[in-house]
């Protein structure tokens, strides 16, 4: 299988099946495409050969069957790893695992536009003045300590899976905002930087050295 992603240092979707792949142990084959967001770019050209949405991340299988989204190829690699943990064995833990893979998909729009993943930087001073300027943020971020403190551990559902891969980039977003989190959740979150998968992602994100302007809300320069 290849596995097509964006920039490691940005691409919070990339990280999500990267991650969950590299810690299931399942072979796979990276294609790393820089972010460039202009128009007729190799970015887009490549993507658009493969995919409809042109979009990172995307899934191409030995026969060439593309699956794009990160909850289409989580759920993909459980029906094709069923003796694979993707998600928990119990049904309503199950269940419960995809309804939050679910609510990250698709909410906390505050934190991700706010604090978006840029893995090499720190930013704990903004994130203090955005914490005591955007209620919609400490709303955001109260919701996700009680995701993260109701953790089986070490993990959400005890075992790594495809919901703790999702949670992943929250977790960059989180420390390198400096964000404040209950000592339960922060266990949490110190359990995924640990992660053997999360780990080598973050430390191919540092060897990047690249800057991509259109991410960079806070920067102008590395």
């Amino acid at each position: 299988m290849k596995l097509y992603i964006g920039n490691k240092n940005y691409s919070s979707w990339s990280m999500r099946p990267w991650v969950l792949l590299k810690a299931l142990d399942i072979p796979f084959e990276e294609v790393m495409l820089r972010f460039d967001f202009s128009e007729g770019s190799a970015f887009y050209r490549t993507l658009a050969a493969i995919t409809p949405v042109a979009k990172v991340p995307v899934l191409v299988d030995d026969d060439g069957f593309a699956v794009w989204d990160t909850l289409a190829i989580a759920e993909y690699l459980a029906d094709r790893h069923p003796e694979l943990v993707v998600w928990p064995r119990d049904r309503l833990e199950r269940a419960r695992a995809r309804s939050l893979c679910a609510e990250m998909h698709a909410g906390f729009g505050t934190l991700r536009s706010l604090c978006p993943m840029n893995i090499e930087a720190f930013f704990p001073e903004i994130g203090a003045r955005l914490m005591a300027e955007n209620a919609k943020l400490r709303t955001d971020l109260a919701r996700i300590d009680a995701i993260f403190s109701s953790a089986a551990g070490p993990f959400l559902f005890g075992a790594f899976g495809a919901v703790d891969a999702y949670f992943a980039p929250v977790v960059m977003r989180i420390t390198r905002f400096g964000l404040p989190l209950s000592p339960a959740a922060a266990a949490y979150v110190a359990a995924v930087e640990q992660t053997p998968a999360v780990a080598a992602w973050v430390a191919d994100a540092l060897t990047e050295q690249d800057f991509v302007a259109d991410d960079e809300p806070y920067r102008t320069q590395r």
